[in-house]
C-alpha cells in the first residue's frame, strides 16, 4: 500500500513467492489438482474415443475410402468371374460397410450353375464371392443339344456336346419337382459300377415305367422306384446270362427273355 500526495491510498496487489506458501498448503494444493485432473481424464478420454468412431463410422459409410474396389470371385469354372460380378452388381466405390451382402448373394444365386454363395468383406476394399457350382450328375437330350441336371435334378447347363462319363436320360421335362427327374436320379443312385458300364441310356416313361437301356441292345426293365438295391444287385448278376431284356421290377421274381 503507498499514500499519495493528496492523502489517498491505493492498494496494489503483490504476488506471493512460492517461499511465502507453506509447503503444506502447496503439497493439498497439487493433490487437488490432481483429483480434479483424474475426475476430468475419463470424460475426456470418453470423448475422444467416441469422436473417433463417428469419424470412422462417417469414412466407412459415408466416403469412398473404404468403397469396393476390387471384387475377388472365387470357385467358379462354368461361369466367369465376369459374369458373377455382373450378377453381384455392386458399384465400384461403394462403401463396403454398406454393402448388402444378402441381396448380392441372392443376385449371384440366381446364376443357374450357382449352387450357393457367400459373400463377405475383406477391408479396406474388397469384396469376396465364393462360389460353390453344380455339379452334373446326368445328362437330358434336347433339341440335338444337353441340358446337364445336378443331383437335385435342376438342369442348370446347356452344352452341344455330351460330356463323357455321365449318363443319359429320357425325360420329356426334367426339373427338381418333375416326378420322372427325382425317378431318374433316384435309380442312378443305386447303379452298380458295372450297370453304370453298360448303361447307354436310363428312359423314364413314368415314375412307375421305368428301363436301362444297354449295349448291345439289352433291356433292363426297372418298374418303380422301390427295392433299388436289391435291383441292382440282381440285375448286375443276371449282366451274365443270356437274354436281350431283364424284368427285375419284381426283384423275388426276374424273368429273361
Amino acid at each position: 500500500m503507498s499514500e499519495t500526495p493528496d492523502g489517498l491510498r491505493r492498494w496494489r496487489l503483490v504476488r506471493a513467492s512460492r517461499d511465502a506458501v507453506p509447503a503444506s498448503v502447496r503439497r493439498f494444493m497439487a493433490r487437488a489438482r490432481r483429483r480434479r485432473l483424474r475426475a476430468v481424464a475419463p470424460w475426456g478420454i470418453g470423448l475422444l474415443v467416441v469422436l473417433l468412431i463417428a469419424g470412422g463410422c462417417w469414412l466407412a459409410l459415408r466416403t469412398s475410402v473404404f468403397g469396393v474396389n476390387v471384387i475377388q470371385v472365387t470357385g467358379v469354372s462354368i461361369l466367369t468371374p465376369d459374369e458373377v460380378r455382373a450378377a453381384a452388381d455392386v458399384p465400384a466405390g461403394t462403401p463396403l460397410a454398406r454393402v448388402d451382402t444378402d441381396s448380392v448373394a441372392g443376385r449371384v444365386r440366381a446364376l443357374a450353375p450357382v449352387a450357393s454363395v457367400e459373400v463377405g468383406r475383406s477391408y479396406p476394399r474388397t469384396l469376396t464371392i465364393a462360389v460353390r457350382e453344380r455339379v452334373p450328375v446326368a445328362v437330358v437330350a434336347q433339341d440335338k443339344k444337353f441340358l446337364l441336371l445336378d443331383r437335385a435334378g435342376v438342369a442348370f447347363l446347356t452344352v452341344d456336346a455330351r460330356p463323357s462319363g455321365l449318363p443319359l436320360v429320357a425325360l420329356a421335362q426334367p426339373g427338381p419337382d418333375n416326378p420322372e427327374t427325382k425317378a431318374a436320379l433316384a435309380v442312378l443312385a443305386v447303379l452298380t459300377p458295372q450297370l453304370r458300364a453298360e448303361l447307354t441310356r436310363l428312359v423314364v416313361e413314368a415314375p412307375a415305367r421305368i428301363r436301362l437301356e444297354l449295349r448291345k441292345g439289352r433291356t433292363i426293365i426297372w418298374g418303380d422306384t422301390s427295392e433299388g438295391a436289391t435291383k441292382a444287385r440282381v440285375a448286375t448278376v443276371l449282366l451274365t446270362r443270356s437274354g436281350t431284356q431283364i424284368d427285375v421290377s419284381a426283384p423275388e421274381v426276374v424273368t429273361i427273355s
